[in-house]
């Protein structure tokens, strides 16, 4: 059994897109949870002088062994500069992948 779920939300007023996925699969008694996100917001900059946020990563790997879960964790930040019509922006997005794996029972898998 294989289910997909997918959004993509825009925000015209705060200039902001979420694009989510999230995708459930059972096979060989193991249950596979991934998660997708993508978030982007883009700012109109006055002046030059902004400093641009730093770059950011962060990795995170779990393994419960009397559960049988494992779980993967990656999420990243960062921003770019653009013009557009000889105006500057700011464009900050981050985009996370979250991996769950459980061990299921094969009487309980759906």
């Amino acid at each position: 059994m294989r289910d997909l779920l997918f959004k993509n939300l825009t925000s015209l007023d705060k200039k902001r897109k979420i694009i989510s996925t999230c995708e459930v699969a059972d096979k060989e008694g193991i249950r596979t949870i991934i998660r997708r996100h993508f978030v982007c917001m883009v700012r109109r900059v006055e002046d030059n002088k902004v400093i641009k946020p730093a770059p950011y990563l962060y990795v995170l790997k779990e393994r419960q062994t009397r559960e049988a879960k494992e779980t993967f964790l990656c999420k990243i930040k960062n921003s770019v500069f653009v013009t557009y019509k000889d105006e500057l922006y700011l464009v900050l997005y981050m985009q996370t992948l979250k991996i769950n794996l459980e061990a299921v029972a094969q009487g309980l898998a759906k």
